[in-house]
């Protein structure tokens, strides 16, 4: 690919990316988005994933998995030359293919995140790690129970328990 400067805020190119990604679902040429060496870290998953055909792999299967997946910028700020800060909020119903290992459970999830996208000079993706709730991301597709529930507080009972007894066991150190 030719370099050419990109002259647009980082705020701008991210916002253009979104809409590529999010509302074109426009996978047909991940260099378009990424560099060949970009690295999204999604934290709530504990994944990295690195390199444009695999970030676009990654986005085939969420929206394989959340056909109707659909994503709004609610803030959109520059910090700095090559970098951005979006504000998210996205939804969708889970129920497609699995995704991350987790079998399609047919609930609907509705979720805030943020973005932090460094760009190359091309105006591509060279890094993003996104912030979610990965606990409430669980409790909305089922594998955590519903906050405040029975069932939630039973959950921690039963982990302040554990925790109690596994200091007493060792002395009061803590679990490691």
């Amino acid at each position: 690919m030719e370099s050419v400067t990109d002259t647009r805020t980082p705020s701008e190119i991210g916002r253009e990316a979104f809409r590529i990604l999010f509302d074109d679902r426009d996978l047909s040429d991940p260099s378009r988005l990424w560099s060949e060496d970009s690295v999204d870290h999604f934290l709530a998953a504990g994944q990295s994933v690195r390199g444009a055909q695999a970030l676009a792999q990654w986005f085939r299967e969420l929206f394989a998995a959340v056909p109707d997946f659909r994503m709004e910028i609610l803030n959109a700020f520059d910090d700095g030359d090559r970098q951005a800060v979006i504000q998210w909020h996205a939804g969708g119903t889970f129920s497609g293919s699995p995704f991350l290992g987790i079998e399609a459970t047919g609930r609907r999830i509705e979720i805030r995140g943020v973005d932090v996208m460094r760009f190359d000079s091309d105006g591509r993706i060279d890094e993003d790690t996104i912030y979610y709730d990965g606990a409430e991301f669980a409790r909305q597709v089922g594998m955590l129970p519903p906050r405040d529930s029975a069932a939630d507080r039973m959950t921690l009972t039963a982990f302040n328990a554990k925790t109690r007894l596994w200091r007493r066991l060792r002395g009061g150190e803590d679990e490691g």
